[in-house]
């Protein structure tokens, strides 16, 4: 397999002709729109023209009791809402934490890393945008670094049982009354399950609905989400507990092979819980309300099934590789979920002109660039993971979205400050947000994930109350005012 490259990184722009499927998405809510418009329009004229017309009273009842009928039939057809009541995100211990000198330091005194493999990864952590405050599990501190079963599930005590609990304690909910567990984790696959040790932990009832979710990368902690959302449109008046992490210890390579050495320089800590709901009864205390959910996969193409992969190398050891093809997979993987996100949340105005451009495009001139969308229009915050190989990943989607450094910068300062905490790197992004005190009572969160797979996940979200005192509380709470570093831009 080809090893990560280290040349610049390709742009990521969303001018790419997407497929014939997405143009008649892209119509087909177009028309959809017009035609409610439409629709709204022909019951006014109709009860206007019958006002002036001075016609039989029946025809003034008639248009009002399809739209009282509308209203009425309406609430009994949609879904329950689905909440976020609250978030946690593990801090881990100052004594978790490695400098980048520390970190090279210890790895030129491991037997299997050369000199190579050394100056490999210091050439990743330098254009990666790690800052000196990350962390690793304290297993990993030792020459050589201990990997073994017991350290991990260790690992995974040391960060979920904190969170969970700072979880339970920030809403006051009782384990009793959880109806729904989700646990991921990719690294690390254990038997008993993951699910099963917080249900034995927390002394859950028997009838808990658990799910141990594993092998799905960076992008496991949004994918969790929205299991937990199928769940709860199904399961009526319930609360879903998500947590996630990924393990370091299990996931530390003890190679040489370049394409695997990225998850040792800089994949780090962390992990997050949430407590979800579609108890209409919690409305007022949750903190956000989904609006929108859009789910991609292309396992289906094989240089995006084979662009991160977890393989041993010629000597046995275990690792991820990841080949140059990653950040193009990416780009095509995330310009289809926005496509699709697009045909729901932009306004008319700018859904007419991506299918206007798209046109063009398709049928009279090749060369031609397809309209990006403004979603700063719809979208107030943009929650995209602090993940992959450098920092310019995450400029190089906002670039492509027309986004600001403002809307860029939770993202890239929680890369700076944890690392790539992998599934759990996203709600330290909102955490970011929140601590900076910029969410306010009805703006729309766009909250982005992806991973291996390769998959995309995008929610958004409504922020259902105002926060107070979110920058004392939280990851962020000691070092918000440190943020954002300027030179990072």
């Amino acid at each position: 397999m080809e090893p990560v490259s280290n040349g610049p990184l390709p742009k990521l722009t969303t001018t790419t002709f997407p497929s014939i499927p997405l143009l008649s998405k892209h119509l087909h809510s177009t028309l959809m729109e017009l035609a409610r418009v439409s629709a709204l329009l022909l019951l006014i004229s109709i009860q206007v023209l019958s006002i002036l017309k001075k016609w039989n009273p029946i025809f003034h009842l008639l248009p009002l009791s399809c739209f009282f009928l509308f209203f009425l039939l309406k609430p009994l057809l949609i879904k329950p809402h689905i909440y976020i009541v609250d978030f946690s995100c593990f801090k881990p211990p100052n004594f978790c934490r490695i400098p980048i000198s520390s970190f090279l330091e210890n790895a030129s005194m491991i037997k299997p890393f050369d000199k190579q493999g050394i100056d490999f990864m210091a050439k990743l952590i330098k254009s990666s945008g790690l800052g000196e405050t990350t962390h690793l599990s304290p297993s990993l501190f030792y020459i050589p670094p201990i990997s073994n079963l017991q350290e991990h599930i260790k690992e995974f005590h040391m960060v979920i049982f904190p969170v969970m609990q700072d979880l339970l304690s920030k809403t006051n909910l009782s384990p009793q009354k959880i109806d729904i567990l989700i646990v991921n984790c990719s690294s690390l696959c254990s038997s008993p399950s993951l699910s099963s040790i917080i249900i034995n932990k927390y002394k859950i009832r028997d009838d808990i609905k658990s799910f141990n979710v594993t092998g799905m990368g960076c992008s496991a902690g949004i994918l969790s989400i929205h299991l937990a959302i199928n769940l709860l449109k199904v399961h009526k008046n319930s609360n879903a507990v998500v947590l996630s992490t990924e393990i370091t210890s299990a996931g530390w390579y003890a190679g040489n092979d370049k394409s695997k050495l990225l998850a040792n320089s800089i994949f780090r800590m962390g992990g997050a819980a949430i407590l979800l709901t579609n108890k209409e009864g919690s409305r007022n205390i949750s903190k956000y309300r989904l609006l929108h959910a859009v789910r991609i996969n292309r396992a289906f193409d094989d240089r995006a099934y084979n662009s991160t992969v977890r393989e041993e190398d010629e000597n046995g050891a275990l690792g991820v590789s990841v080949t140059h093809d990653v950040v193009k997979v990416v780009g095509e993987t995330v310009r289809t979920n926005i496509a699709v996100l697009g045909s729901f949340i932009l306004p008319l105005s700018e859904k007419f002109k991506v299918g206007v451009s798209m046109f063009r495009k398709r049928f009279i001139r090749k060369s031609a660039e397809v309209y990006v969308p403004d979603f700063k229009r719809v979208i107030q915050h943009f929650v995209m993971p602090a993940l992959g190989r450098t920092s310019s990943l995450i400029r190089d989607i906002g670039k492509g979205l027309k986004l600001g450094k403002i809307d860029t910068e939770a993202s890239l300062m929680t890369l700076r400050r944890f690392g790539n905490q992998s599934s759990s790197s996203s709600w330290y992004v909102l955490a970011y947000l929140e601590a900076k005190e910029r969410m306010k009572k009805g703006d729309k969160v766009w909250q982005l994930g992806f991973g291996s797979g390769p998959k995309c996940i995008s929610f958004v979200w409504e922020c259902n109350r105002p926060f107070v005192g979110e920058s004392s509380k939280g990851p962020w709470a000691d070092c918000i005012d440190q943020y954002p570093v300027h030179s990072l831009y």
